[in-house]
């Protein structure tokens, strides 16, 4: 059984880890939890969640680490910042959204990563962001072990994930995601209905 974290903080944003949780948790291979700095938060909609782990107690061995976006991102957290960089050095699949990009550029821990975010001009004065160049203007980047994107972008976040992580084959990911990209009856027209058994 493979373990996803989502790290979540106060002011976490419910859509942005939605998608991706959903289809893991009805996997038999994954299990879904929850970190925080704190063992209790509270969503931007309301949703009250009680933790799995606090950063203490996270497991050495993370098979995805996906850092949800939200208004409570910058912070300062020692213990956090060396969490995720040891899952990068690591090469174990990792993953930020919104201004979870904005505290791993303000910690230095995009270097030598392609990637995206909500903003770059948001990190003008962030010393330890040094790789301007390798900022895509792109909803979602994958490059190495890090997923990253921008916080309109949740279905292609988790479409680029479950491809970092070999869920299933390319095209099975594709046509999952696309139910909720092109919308139901689209989606029948090119596909025919998924509720329907064939």
């Amino acid at each position: 059984m493979k373990t996803a974290i989502f790290f979540i903080l106060n002011e976490y944003a419910d859509w942005e880890g939605a998608y991706l949780a959903s289809e893991l948790n009805q996997s038999s291979d994954w299990e879904v939890k929850t970190a925080s700095i704190n063992s209790e938060v509270i969503s931007i909609g309301g949703f009250k969640t009680i933790v799995d782990y606090h950063i203490p107690e996270i497991p050495a061995k993370i098979d995805l680490l996906v850092l949800i976006g939200g208004n409570s991102w910058s912070i300062k957290n020692d213990h956090l910042r060396k969490l995720i960089a040891k899952q990068l050095h690591s090469k174990r699949p990792i993953a930020a959204i919104c201004g979870a990009v904005d505290f791993l550029a303000q910690n230095g821990l995009l270097t030598h990563y392609k990637h995206t975010g909500n903003a770059q001009y948001l990190w003008q004065n962030y010393s330890n962001y040094t790789n301007r160049d390798d900022f895509i203007k792109k909803q979602a980047v994958k490059d190495l072990n890090l997923v990253t994107a921008n916080g309109t972008a949740s279905l292609k976040f988790t479409k680029l994930i479950l491809k970092l992580i070999d869920f299933l084959p390319e095209s099975e990911i594709d046509k999952s995601i696309n139910l909720h990209e092109l919308g139901f009856y689209k989606y029948c027209d090119t596909y025919g209905n998924p509720y329907l058994a064939n």
